[in-house]
């Protein structure tokens, strides 16, 4: 079982085809970052599209048994996500209506402070708000994941003490590996591990000790090195791959609509577009080479196949359904 926590690339046929000769059977595609709730429906409304156009390739996922069904006709499972809770505008009953719709996972934060919680780039985090209590009750309730990648601390261990299922980091590293402003802290990780959330490992390049030129055998004992702090059974990868997209995508991710000025966040104005990706990780073929590097440093195959996949594939079949 092959599945990836988080992408956002700029979707085509070339893609879909990459995803299946690397053996992706899953995927958590954005397919929001700062779009209200009808800018959003067009978003799934393109995807209808290419399921559509590309069936023999591409298969939506629901529940984790979508997963078994994509495996079984040699097709890849698309689950959504919100990297933002702008498609939910100031309205709690839209979160049954997104989920509906589709949507597994919306984080309650992108950089900046929500209605909900605090992002990580705001120089104060006043934690979980009155909102944000109400709405990750009702996301418990209807099976839609809460997700912390790009909220600030206080606020990442209140959701998950607050939430009665676990949550998630979909796509990050721990910042004692890399101080990534990103990056998760070990009282992050630890709160959400400890109530049984997942962290996916990031291999965006400015998520990674020296970035571009990280190595596989660094990344692969990094990933070691937090399965013996936290449990191997937390953890997964989340790409974070941007393939093909144009440096013009950073903008809108970083920027919206809430700023006139450029927002640069890990970056910088001489590099302010999307960075290379590593050499050994740059399309969906070469999910190998991280299963390769995670057995050289020590994994056995059990323990690979699970990060690989494994624990994503149990966490979706216990939290995309609705409670009883």
């Amino acid at each position: 079982m092959l599945i990836d926590g988080l992408q956002y690339a700029n979707w085509s046929e070339k893609i879909f085809r990459q995803l299946r000769e690397g053996g992706v059977d899953a995927i958590h595609v954005t397919i929001a970052y700062h779009e209200n709730f009808r800018e959003c429906v067009l978003n799934f409304e393109q995807w209808n599209r290419w399921f559509e156009q590309h069936s023999g390739l591409i298969v939506r996922g629901l529940t984790a048994s979508d997963i078994d069904d994509a495996k079984a006709t040699n097709r890849t499972a698309v689950f959504f996500g919100f990297q933002n809770p702008s498609p939910i505008e100031d309205d709690i009953g839209l979160v049954e209506i997104v989920h509906r719709l589709g949507a597994r996972f919306m984080q309650l934060t992108y950089n900046n402070q929500s209605l909900l919680a605090t992002g990580c780039y705001e120089s104060e985090d006043s934690g979980v708000t009155r909102m944000g209590k109400q709405v990750i009750r009702e996301m418990n309730r209807v099976g839609l994941v809460v997700d912390m990648s790009h909220s600030a601390d206080r606020s990442t261990i209140e959701a998950a003490d607050i939430s009665e299922r676990p949550i998630a980091i979909t796509h990050a590293n721990p910042h004692s590996w890399h101080p990534a402003l990103r990056n998760k802290r070990d009282d992050v990780i630890r709160a959400v591990t400890q109530n049984g959330g997942m962290l996916g490992f990031s291999i965006y390049p400015h998520h990674l000790k020296d970035s571009s030129n990280c190595t596989v055998e660094s990344f692969c004992q990094m990933i070691a090195d937090t399965a013996s702090r936290f449990g191997i059974e937390h953890l997964g990868i989340g790409t974070d791959l941007c393939q093909d997209q144009p440096d013009s995508v950073v903008e809108w991710m970083r920027v919206g609509r809430w700023s006139k000025e450029i927002d640069y966040g890990e970056g910088s104005a001489d590099n302010a577009g999307f960075p290379p990706m590593p050499e050994w990780f740059t399309d969906n073929r070469d999910f190998n080479n991280i299963k390769q590097g995670l057995l050289k440093v020590g994994m056995n195959a059990t323990e690979a196949d699970a990060v690989m996949g494994g624990n994503w594939y149990r966490f979706f079949a216990e939290n995309f359904s609705p409670l009883p």
